[in-house]
C-alpha cells in the first residue's frame, strides 16, 4: 500500500519534505481490531509537533494522521459491534489501558498508557490502517468523508475545549487562533451558546475576515485589546506570547484554556507576566490534554444534529508535505484534508 511515512524528525522550512511516499505492506488486523480502507484524513497541526519534536517521540518510522475516515475492509476473530463495510473514523486516541484510575473515571485522555495515532501506532495517511474496535467511531450519514476527517480531532478537542471553559449562554467567548479547530469552535458556539458573543484573535488579515463571515462581532490580532473583557478564552496557537495577551483580556474570574499538545520557542518567554494584570482576580488556567472516546461520540452526534460543515481545504494523499508546508507557514483557511485514492 501507498503511505506518507516520517522517518527522520526535523525542523521544517519551506523546501523540506518530511514525509516519504512509500509502498509498506498492508496491516493485518489482530482478533480484536478492524482493518480500515482509508478515504480521507485530516492533517492537523499536532503533525507538525510530531515532526519538529515537541511531542513525546514518535515510534519511528510512523504513518501520520489522526483524523481518519474509511471503509472496514476486514475484521478480527473477536470484533463483535463493527461490520466490513461499515464506514468508521479514528482519531486522536488509538488506544488506553482500560483498568487505571483514569480510565475508570472517563478520564482516559490522562492514562498514563494513553497511545495517540499517527505517533504511537501508524495513522491514516496511507491506504490502510488497524485499529482496536473500541477506538473507532461511526460516521453520521450526514457527513461526506472529506467533512467528517476534521470532526474527528479538530472538532472534537474542540468541543473539549469548549466544555473546559464552563462558558454559560450569554457570556463573552474569546478565540486566539482561528485554524481548523478555531472555526469549528466559533460555530459550536453560535449553536450552543446563541446569546454569547465571540471574539476572534487571528494573526493575519485572512484569518480575522473569515471569522467575522462566520460570525465574529470582532476579530482583531492577538496583541490588540478586546472592546470588552471576555469570560472565557480558548487558546489553540502554537506560541507563548498569545497566552500571556489572552490572559489581559480575561475578566475577574475569567478562565484560559489552552489547546495545544506543546508551545513553540522560549518556554521562559511564560514568565513575561504582570501578576495584577494577568493573573489577579481569581482567573484560571487550564489545559486540554487529548480526548476521550466519548467526546467523539458526543460530539459527532451534536455536529450531525446542528448540520455542522467544516471548511476543508483537500490535497492528494501525495501532497501532504505540500500541505503540512502551508499550514507552517499560516496559510490556513479552515481544515486542509488528504483525499487518498
Amino acid at each position: 500500500m501507498k503511505a506518507m511515512v516520517l522517518n527522520n524528525l526535523c525542523n521544517l522550512n519551506e523546501n523540506q519534505a518530511p514525509l516519504e511516499l512509500l509502498e509498506i505492506p498492508v496491516p493485518v488486523p489482530a482478533e480484536n481490531e478492524i482493518l480500515l480502507k482509508v478515504s480521507t484524513c485530516g492533517v492537523c497541526h499536532t503533525e507538525l509537533d510530531e515532526i519538529e519534536g515537541r511531542t513525546p517521540p514518535p515510534k519511528l518510522p510512523v504513518v501520520l494522521g489522526h483524523q481518519v475516515v474509511g471503509l472496514v475492509e476486514a475484521i478480527g476473530s473477536k470484533v463483535i459491534t463493527i461490520k466490513a463495510g461499515d464506514r468508521v473514523g479514528v482519531a486522536w486516541i488509538f488506544s488506553a489501558c482500560g483498568k487505571c484510575k483514569f480510565c475508570l473515571s472517563d478520564h482516559e485522555n490522562l492514562c498514563r498508557d494513553f497511545k495517540a495515532t499517527g505517533r504511537d501506532a501508524n495513522g491514516g495517511y496511507a491506504q490502510y490502517m488497524v485499529v482496536a474496535e473500541h477506538f473507532a467511531y461511526a460516521i453520521p450519514e450526514f457527513f461526506s468523508d472529506e467533512s467528517a476527517a476534521p470532526l474527528l480531532c479538530a472538532g472534537a478537542i474542540g468541543y473539549r475545549s469548549l466544555q473546559l471553559t464552563g462558558l454559560q449562554n450569554g457570556q463573552h467567548l474569546g478565540l486566539t487562533g482561528f485554524g481548523a479547530s478555531g472555526h469549528l469552535v466559533l460555530k459550536m458556539a453560535k449553536h450552543r451558546y446563541p446569546d454569547s458573543k465571540v471574539f476572534v484573535f487571528a494573526r493575519n488579515a485572512a484569518e480575522r475576515k473569515f471569522a467575522l463571515e462566520l460570525g465574529a462581532v470582532w476579530a482583531g490580532d492577538s496583541k490588540e485589546q478586546a472592546p470588552c473583557k471576555l469570560d472565557c478564552i480558548i487558546d489553540t496557537t502554537p506560541a507563548w506570547e498569545p497566552v500571556v495577551e489572552a490572559l489581559a483580556n480575561l475578566d475577574s474570574g475569567g478562565r484560559l484554556v489552552i489547546n495545544a499538545i506543546r508551545k513553540e520557542g522560549d518556554k521562559r518567554s511564560l514568565l513575561n507576566l504582570d501578576y495584577p494584570l494577568h493573573l489577579w482576580q481569581e482567573k484560571e488556567i487550564k489545559s486540554v490534554a487529548n480526548i476521550t472516546r466519548r467526546d467523539v461520540t458526543e460530539f459527532l452526534d451534536m455536529a450531525a444534529a446542528m448540520e455542522l460543515q467544516p471548511e476543508i481545504q483537500v490535497f492528494p494523499l501525495e501532497q501532504a508535505n505540500h500541505a503540512l508546508l502551508e499550514m507552517k507557514s499560516g496559510k490556513i483557511r479552515g481544515a486542509k484534508v488528504l483525499k487518498i485514492e
